[in-house]
């Protein structure tokens, strides 16, 4: 693999493995959930598969989305560690407590705006409700069921709205979205059916395919990029499942199921 930094896109998307996702939209450089640490052991879980890309290749970054850092398949040491020495990072208000400046924490339906270099104007990432288990279950003293957990939506002037899902597994959740901003045009769905042994009898913690499907048909997107659905033993569900349900769905023309580190256009 070659060590040259990644190539800026216009408008586009890649996933390097498990969350870690890198958006390139209006002139910046967004990565989500990013994850860096090599296979092995994090406490409970097991991290199978190492990033596509390390930090190191992602060249200038302007921003980092932080879903929640309770858990280190969504933020492990070198991706914590990235967060901190980010430009910006935007997450749920207690994680942005806990790794310090420059974090930045966002309420459900707070609204944070940066300047666009490409003359544009400004990328505008609204913080968006998500429920990392099931519905019924357990709730903490905040009302955070498994843990506080964020979705985002960016959007701009003459760029398409993503929603950015985080590990959400709810269809309420989804729904609220769509009612909230009623044109969305590309969704990078965090998927898997992740399981984990002694929470929710082993219910899935994120969404499975047929819910990331119904996710898709809910918000009436028309490019969907699937991640967190590899790289971790947790996962019940992986590619093949993700296809089968978007087919079963008739949907599977929104489906960009790319090989990690590989650009996916979010334009449909």
């Amino acid at each position: 693999m070659s060590d040259q930094e990644l190539p800026r896109q216009d408008c586009a998307a890649t996933v390097l493995g498990g969350p870690t996702t890198v958006i390139d939209a209006g002139g910046l450089r967004v990565v989500v959930d990013p994850t860096f640490d090599d296979p092995g052991p994090h406490g409970y879980l097991t991290k199978t598969l190492g990033p596509a890309l390390t930090e190191d290749r992602l060249g200038a970054v302007d921003l980092v989305l932080v879903s929640h850092d309770a858990h280190p398949d969504n933020l492990d040491d070198r991706g914590r560690a990235f967060a901190r020495a980010a430009h910006l990072t935007l997450t749920v208000p207690g994680a942005a407590d806990r790794l310090g400046a420059p974090a930045v924490g966002l309420a459900p339906w707070a609204t944070f705006v940066l300047p666009r270099p490409d003359g544009g104007g400004d990328l505008s990432v609204l913080a968006v409700p998500a429920v990392h288990g099931p519905e019924d279950g357990e709730r903490d003293p905040e009302g955070n069921i498994n843990c506080e957990v964020t979705g985002f939506v960016l959007s701009g002037r003459g760029l398409p709205t993503v929603y950015v899902s985080g590990d959400n597994a709810s269809m309420r959740a989804v729904a609220a979205i769509a009612r909230h901003v009623p044109e969305i045009d590309a969704a990078v769905l965090n998927a898997g059916a992740a399981r984990v042994p002694g929470k929710f009898r082993r219910r899935p913690v994120s969404m499975d395919g047929h819910r990331a499907a119904a996710a898709a048909a809910v918000l009436g997107v028309t490019v969907v990029i699937p991640a967190h659905y590899d790289g971790w033993t947790h996962f019940s569900e992986g590619r093949a499942e993700l296809e089968t349900a978007f087919d079963e769905a008739g949907l599977s023309a929104l489906l960009r199921l790319a090989d990690h580190g590989s650009w996916s256009a979010l334009r449909g």
